[in-house]
This record gives C-alpha cells, sequence and structure tokens, in this order.
C-alpha cells in the first residue's frame, strides 16, 4: 500500500473520529465529556462541552472535505486542538473523576500518553 493512500486513510479515520466524538459531546456522551473539564475553565462545563463538540464536527469535516491544499494547515490545527484539550485529561487525572471507563488512577494516567498520539497522527496524515 502506497504512503499516500495510508496518509489519506488515517486522515479520514481521524476525521471521522472527531466527528463522532463532537456528536457525542453535543449528545450520547455530554455529562462523561464534562469530567475532563477544568475547573478553572471560565465557562459552565456543559457549554464547554458544546463549543468544543462543534469544533470537533467542524474540524473533523475539514480533514475529510478539505482540498489537499488545506490540508496541512488542517492538520496543524487539529494537532492544536489536541494540545488545547490536554489540561482536562490532567485534570481528569488529578481530580480522579471517572468518564469513559477511565476509572482507575493508572487507566486515566496512561489516557495522559494517548494525546500526544493524536498530535502525531494529526500532523503525519496532513503533512506535504
Amino acid at each position: 500500500m502506497k504512503e499516500k493512500h495510508i496518509k489519506k486513510a488515517a486522515k479520514i479515520l481521524l476525521g471521522s473520529g472527531l466527528i463522532t466524538a463532537g456528536i457525542g459531546h453535543l449528545t450520547f456522551a455530554r455529562k462523561p465529556f464534562q469530567a475532563q473539564v477544568p475547573d478553572w475553565v471560565p465557562l459552565k462545563k456543559d457549554d464547554t462541552v458544546v463549543y468544543s463538540g462543534l469544533v470537533e464536527i467542524g474540524l473533523g469535516a475539514a480533514l475529510v472535505l478539505a482540498p489537499k491544499r488545506y490540508q496541512s494547515a488542517i492538520g496543524k490545527i487539529a494537532a492544536g486542538l489536541f494540545i488545547a484539550v490536554f489540561p482536562g485529561n490532567i485534570s481528569q487525572f488529578t481530580k480522579q473523576r471517572s468518564a469513559f471507563g477511565l476509572n482507575t488512577d493508572s487507566k486515566r494516567f496512561v489516557r495522559l500518553f494517548f494525546q500526544p498520539v493524536l498530535v502525531y497522527w494529526a500532523l503525519k496524515s496532513t503533512a506535504k
């Protein structure tokens, strides 16, 4: 399989995942996502979840649908989003908030290491 096909599949998978997560923010996973919002965020937890869900849907759609010439920029924006939400993962760990099956300190800790993978995935799948 050619590298360009792997990158395209990875980009579509990442975009689809963002769309699904964004829909979850607005519907079936709204409460669990609220567990990841740090207490210092100046918005209501539900508002933060809704706004971030809309961003994820838009960004996921852009990854899947945008022309090739915009992909690198979109990948950098997606990587930035994954970096921006990382404090939520840290908050979930430090505040010992259970959500998404992360119901032990060790599971919440291991989850922290997945965020850099998402950053790399966003950048690598959209690189020129």
